[in-house]
């Protein structure tokens, strides 16, 4: 998670991008130079930027040369706002601009920082020989196709619910946010750029069922989709490392419904792998147990954050100098010396004393106001009080809340700097 917030905050020192209309600080997140326009249609590029309305930073995907040529094709966007799953990627936007010096589409979506797509995760980089094959690697363990396998079909259950349909299960599109969390990320793209030649929308979702198949055998075969030209031979393959249930749900997904005969569908589908979305479920809440579990450490951290920020706007406040308050023998005094007693504590040769477990202990009993009694000292040993954490943390509050007012009051008047 530290390394997620990193990346989020991180940005491009003297970058040449341009901002957008509404967004700044664009950082490029696809550094490769090998462009292939073979999923869009369009040379594609991905960047993160901040919105200068909400602050918040979007990951933004740039079709470039894309001209628009129909205003209804971006209104197309808006059924895709209506979509909230876990497994695809949030769509906020679409717009055009020149900012780039050519005619750009762009796609506002969800940022997930240090996100990898299935490609990245589980092939290695092209050979340079052979630039399509991808290099051999260990199968993945079956449970994770499974996992992949659920998360797709949630993915797919939520789109085809509103009658939209994903129409892009490229492994360069599907992104893995965690360990084996996956979201389809690319969706709404080619509804509009294909917009003029639109397709019945049962057609469309009959193909997402067969690329959702041939995803899950190329990931399990290690063969690019576009070499998936003999499925028969590849299917062989899969099932003589993975076993007959999931090879068998891969045949089922790349076997076309008979004509006449009533199209599948993914709800049909997934009661048949009821069994292993119960799997995933089960693992997504494990999951989210231990970031409750994280989440109550950062929440203990939180809390001693703030007391150490109390502290330090309390202490050595050279406007109070004349206030009896925090003089030598005043109130406020006392939390000058605990702050001397929590962090500045040194041994008997006068040399610093760091422990940390000291100052967390001292933290945590102020916060809690304990009835523990503790002794404090001035540096030149001639003034000393026992005091208890709660008569301490009662004089804490006191004192910040003359220092709110204090500056609420400054503000009718003006801010001046410190001098010192």
């Amino acid at each position: 998670m530290q390394r997620k917030s990193e990346a989020l905050q991180q940005v491009m020192p003297n970058s040449t991008l341009p901002p957008l209309d509404n967004y700044y600080s664009l950082v490029p997140l696809d550094t490769s130079h090998r462009k292939s326009s073979s999923v869009f249609g369009y040379t594609t590029w991905v960047y993160k930027a901040t919105s200068s309305k909400s602050g918040k930073t979007y990951c933004l995907r740039r079709l470039e040369g894309f001209r628009l040529t129909n205003e209804q094709a971006i209104r197309s966007v808006k059924e895709w706002r209506r979509l909230n799953n876990g497994n695809v990627v949030t769509i906020h936007d679409a717009f055009t601009t020149r900012a780039f010096g050519d005619s750009s589409l762009f796609f506002v979506q969800d940022y997930h920082p240090l996100s990898k797509t299935l490609a990245e995760l589980h092939f290695a980089q092209p050979n340079t020989t052979h630039g399509t094959r991808f290099s051999a690697k260990n199968p993945i363990a079956e449970s994770v196709l499974w996992g992949y396998v659920s998360q797709i079909a949630n993915a797919l259950k939520a789109i085809h619910a509103l009658n939209l349909a994903a129409r892009c299960l490229d492994m360069s599109k599907v992104i893995v946010t965690d360990k084996n969390r996956i979201r389809l990320s690319a969706c709404s793209i080619l509804d509009v750029v294909h917009f003029e030649a639109r397709r019945p929308v049962q057609e469309l979702q009959q193909e997402d069922l067969i690329q959702f198949g041939k995803l899950i055998l190329s990931v399990a075969t290690n063969t690019p989709p576009n070499q998936l030209t003999n499925l028969k031979g590849s299917m062989e393959q899969m099932s003589r490392v993975y076993s007959k249930e999931i090879t068998d749900t891969v045949l089922w997904l790349l076997t076309p419904a008979p004509a006449g005969a009533t199209p599948k569908g993914v709800e049909e589908f997934i009661r048949g792998i009821a069994v292993h979305m119960v799997a995933t479920l089960d693992a997504s809440l494990q999951e989210a147990d231990t970031m409750k579990s994280e989440l109550f450490r950062e929440l203990e951290n939180g809390r001693l954050v703030r007391l150490m920020a109390k502290l330090g706007t309390i202490n050595e406040r050279q406007e109070f100098d004349g206030d009896r308050a925090w003089s030598e023998n005043g109130e406020r005094y006392m939390l000058k010396l605990f702050r001397d007693y929590i962090f500045h504590q040194v041994d008997a040769n006068g040399n610093p004393v760091v422990d940390m477990g000291h100052i967390i202990r001292c933290l945590n009993k102020l916060d809690a106001g304990s009835d523990d009694r503790i002794c404090l000292t001035s540096r030149d040993e001639q003034t000393s009080f026992v005091v208890s954490y709660k008569e301490l943390k009662k004089q804490l509050g006191h004192a910040f809340g003359e220092l709110l007012k204090a500056g609420k009051q400054s503000t009718t008047r003006g801010f001046q700097g410190s001098s010192h």
